[in-house]
């Protein structure tokens, strides 16, 4: 009898300390559109406590995202000319295949996490500009014969009840990235239907079932919690939705896997110091990309997270995926 008191006050002491460690997590909980977090903050320095990775260095979790934050801060101006320097410009195909594969239609909602600075939402607005006139000269066809009657009919019937706007929202947590995002937007002339949110992919700031795609390009390695991410972005879908992720990979080809390590470590954080002022940056961001699941792991990383239809192609050998996913 004693003994089995003893194991019964044994279990009792485990739930609860089960309990203290996801309080110091700080998980929250939602109902609705509403965060319900936890008053008791006595345990945090338990979560202080966990580690993780920051390019090949061990850091505290609750440092990384800092340190992930002043990264961004101090490439933002030279963010873009980066790109194009570190990949030969092939990032430019990369992100045309990504729109290509989604094949948005007029009316879609698009949220681009870790945005930045609008890459992926310009091509959004630019391909669904271009499936609308597609549309108009569709239509236009059979009105060639059509009395002049029937036409002016038609018009007026689209202005009343026209499908919905299509909108993307850039959504970042670097304040100065999302500055360049929308002076570029400006510049170009591509602001209207496009929105600047900055917003933790951890922790979005959006209510359940908005969008009708979730991307996320170069950015999803830099999370320190890359489940809880994927979690944020399944309950931001709405049912059907999908979920779509370019990032860096595992390079396959043996041989090229070699030459790409050598350009990555040798070459990158060089370009960074002459045209960004930054060596210590690229130096992670190359680290970065060495520490990032590969293809398969990641697709078992986006299935735990309940989406389905899972399936990734893989661009220049491997140096770039491509993962989609459906929530259901």
């Amino acid at each position: 009898m004693a003994a089995s008191v003893i194991l019964r006050l044994q279990r009792v002491i485990r739930l609860s300390h089960g309990d203290i460690n996801v309080v110091a997590a700080g998980v929250s909980s939602r109902s609705g559109c509403c965060w319900v977090q936890s008053s008791c903050r006595c345990f945090s320095d338990a979560a202080d406590d966990r580690r993780t990775h920051f390019g090949f260095e061990t850091v505290p979790e609750a440092e990384k995202a800092k340190r992930v934050y002043k990264v961004f801060e101090n490439v933002a101006q030279k963010y873009d000319i980066m790109n194009d320097a570190m990949s030969l410009g092939i990032h430019r195909l990369w992100k045309d295949a990504l729109l290509h594969a989604m094949h948005p239609l007029p009316g879609a909602r698009l949220l681009d996490v870790a945005g930045g600075t609008g890459d992926i939402a310009f091509r959004f607005m630019a391909y669904i500009r271009s499936q609308q006139e597609r549309q108009k000269h569709r239509a236009a066809r059979p009105m060639q014969t059509s009395p002049w009657q029937d036409i002016s009919s038609s018009y007026s019937t689209e202005d009343e009840g026209g499908p919905q706007e299509s909108r993307a929202v850039v959504c970042d947590i670097n304040k100065e990235m999302l500055k360049v995002g929308k002076q570029k937007a400006d510049s170009m002339g591509i602001s209207p239907g496009l929105l600047w949110v900055v917003g933790d992919a951890e922790e979005l700031p959006f209510d359940d079932a908005q969008f009708d795609i979730y991307t996320i390009a170069f950015g999803i390695r830099n999370v320190t919690h890359i489940e809880q991410a994927l979690q944020e972005a399944q309950r931001v879908l709405k049912p059907g939705g999908r979920f779509m992720c370019l990032e860096f990979s595992k390079v396959t080809n043996p041989l090229l896997a070699r030459l790409y390590d050598a350009y990555s470590f040798q070459m990158i954080p060089v370009l960074g110091e002459v045209i960004a002022g930054d060596w210590k940056s690229y130096q992670y961001l190359v680290e970065s990309i060495r520490k990032f699941p590969d293809q398969e792991e990641f697709k078992h990383m986006i299935e735990d997270a309940g989406f389905c239809c899972v399936r990734y192609s893989s661009f220049t050998g491997g140096v770039v995926a491509l993962h989609s996913g459906f929530k259901l």
